[in-house]
């Protein structure tokens, strides 16, 4: 007579049921730290590889030391010039501006693209009635738009979020719409097999899966909020990094110019990394693979 050997169901077997990934190894104190340390690393070369492709472009391409500045001339300017502390206080305060419409939109996009994206995977006609017409929006070239888009919502806070938003909201979309259909399989028929329906599936199965999608969706919309804001403010409301970029080129105010261009493309890369981070606490805490 053979005897079957039942054990008590765990956690992780509950998990793998659910076609959830069982608790990650590495997440330990070293792990973090070898993680910060790769990401440090790759930081510091990356930075040294555009200094040198920077310079040698400027050299090769012999641009005139009038317009063309590098890496030296802006350290110059933001730290070690004369004036450098108040360099560096004209670019913060324009910044900031621009980081507070960028966020604006940023938030708007994201949060329109989730609820869309949600409406789309619970009813389908829906989005077969909607995403022709974004298709059409998404075609026409933003800078065309601005200006409808300045007369009906104005040059303040609500014409910036929505430029911004719309930048943010279509690729944050597509991304959010493909995570929400990759839900796992086996964890959506057990879910309806115990009654549940579509709401239910969304909630318990569909949403948490879908984390890396939406935090994937976050990271590419940084850089897009930006350059989003940064069109705002030349064709709409005229103050920010991007009304003083446009005046600086036409003042021949090229150190300050390049110095901008720096600034920004730094603190874009941060926030890339700053959700990078957050996405990896919050996926460990709910024991969702990310995909990177």
């Amino acid at each position: 007579m053979t005897v079957t050997e039942h054990r008590p169901t765990t956690t992780v077997d509950a998990a793998a049921a659910l076609g959830a990934p069982s608790p990650s190894r590495g997440s330990g104190p070293g792990a973090v730290l070898r993680r910060v340390g790769t990401t440090a690393l790759s930081a510091v070369v990356s930075v040294v590889l555009v200094c040198v492709v920077w310079t040698l472009f400027l050299r090769l391409a012999k641009v005139n030391k009038l317009v063309g500045k590098g890496p030296l001339d802006v350290w110059t300017f933001l730290v070690t010039a004369p004036k450098a502390a108040t360099n560096r206080s004209d670019i913060g305060g324009h910044l900031a501006t621009t980081l507070g419409h960028a966020g604006v939109g940023f938030v708007a996009g994201l949060l329109a693209a989730t609820v869309v994206a949600v409406l789309f995977v619970l009813l389908s006609t829906v989005e077969q009635a909607l995403m022709p017409v974004a298709m059409v929006v998404r075609s026409v070239p933003l800078v065309a738009m601005t200006p409808l888009l300045v007369l009906i919502f104005g040059r303040g806070v609500l014409g910036v979020t929505v430029i911004v938003g719309i930048v943010v909201f279509f690729p944050a979309l597509v991304t959010i719409v493909f995570g929400l259909r990759s839900a796992p399989a086996q964890a959506t028929d057990l879910v309806k097999a115990y009654g549940g329906g579509s709401w239910t599936v969304l909630r318990t199965v569909s949403l948490p899966s879908a984390l890396p999608a939406l935090f994937t969706a976050a990271r590419i919309s940084v850089p897009g909020c930006i350059i989003g804001a940064l069109l705002a403010e030349w064709l709409a409301t005229g103050t920010g990094l991007g009304y003083q970029m446009l005046k600086d080129s036409s003042t021949f105010a090229y150190a300050h110019l390049w110095s901008s261009v720096v600034v920004l493309t730094v603190v874009s890369v941060v926030l890339y990394y700053l959700v990078g981070a957050v996405e990896s606490a919050v996926t460990a805490r709910f024991g969702v693979a990310t995909r990177r």
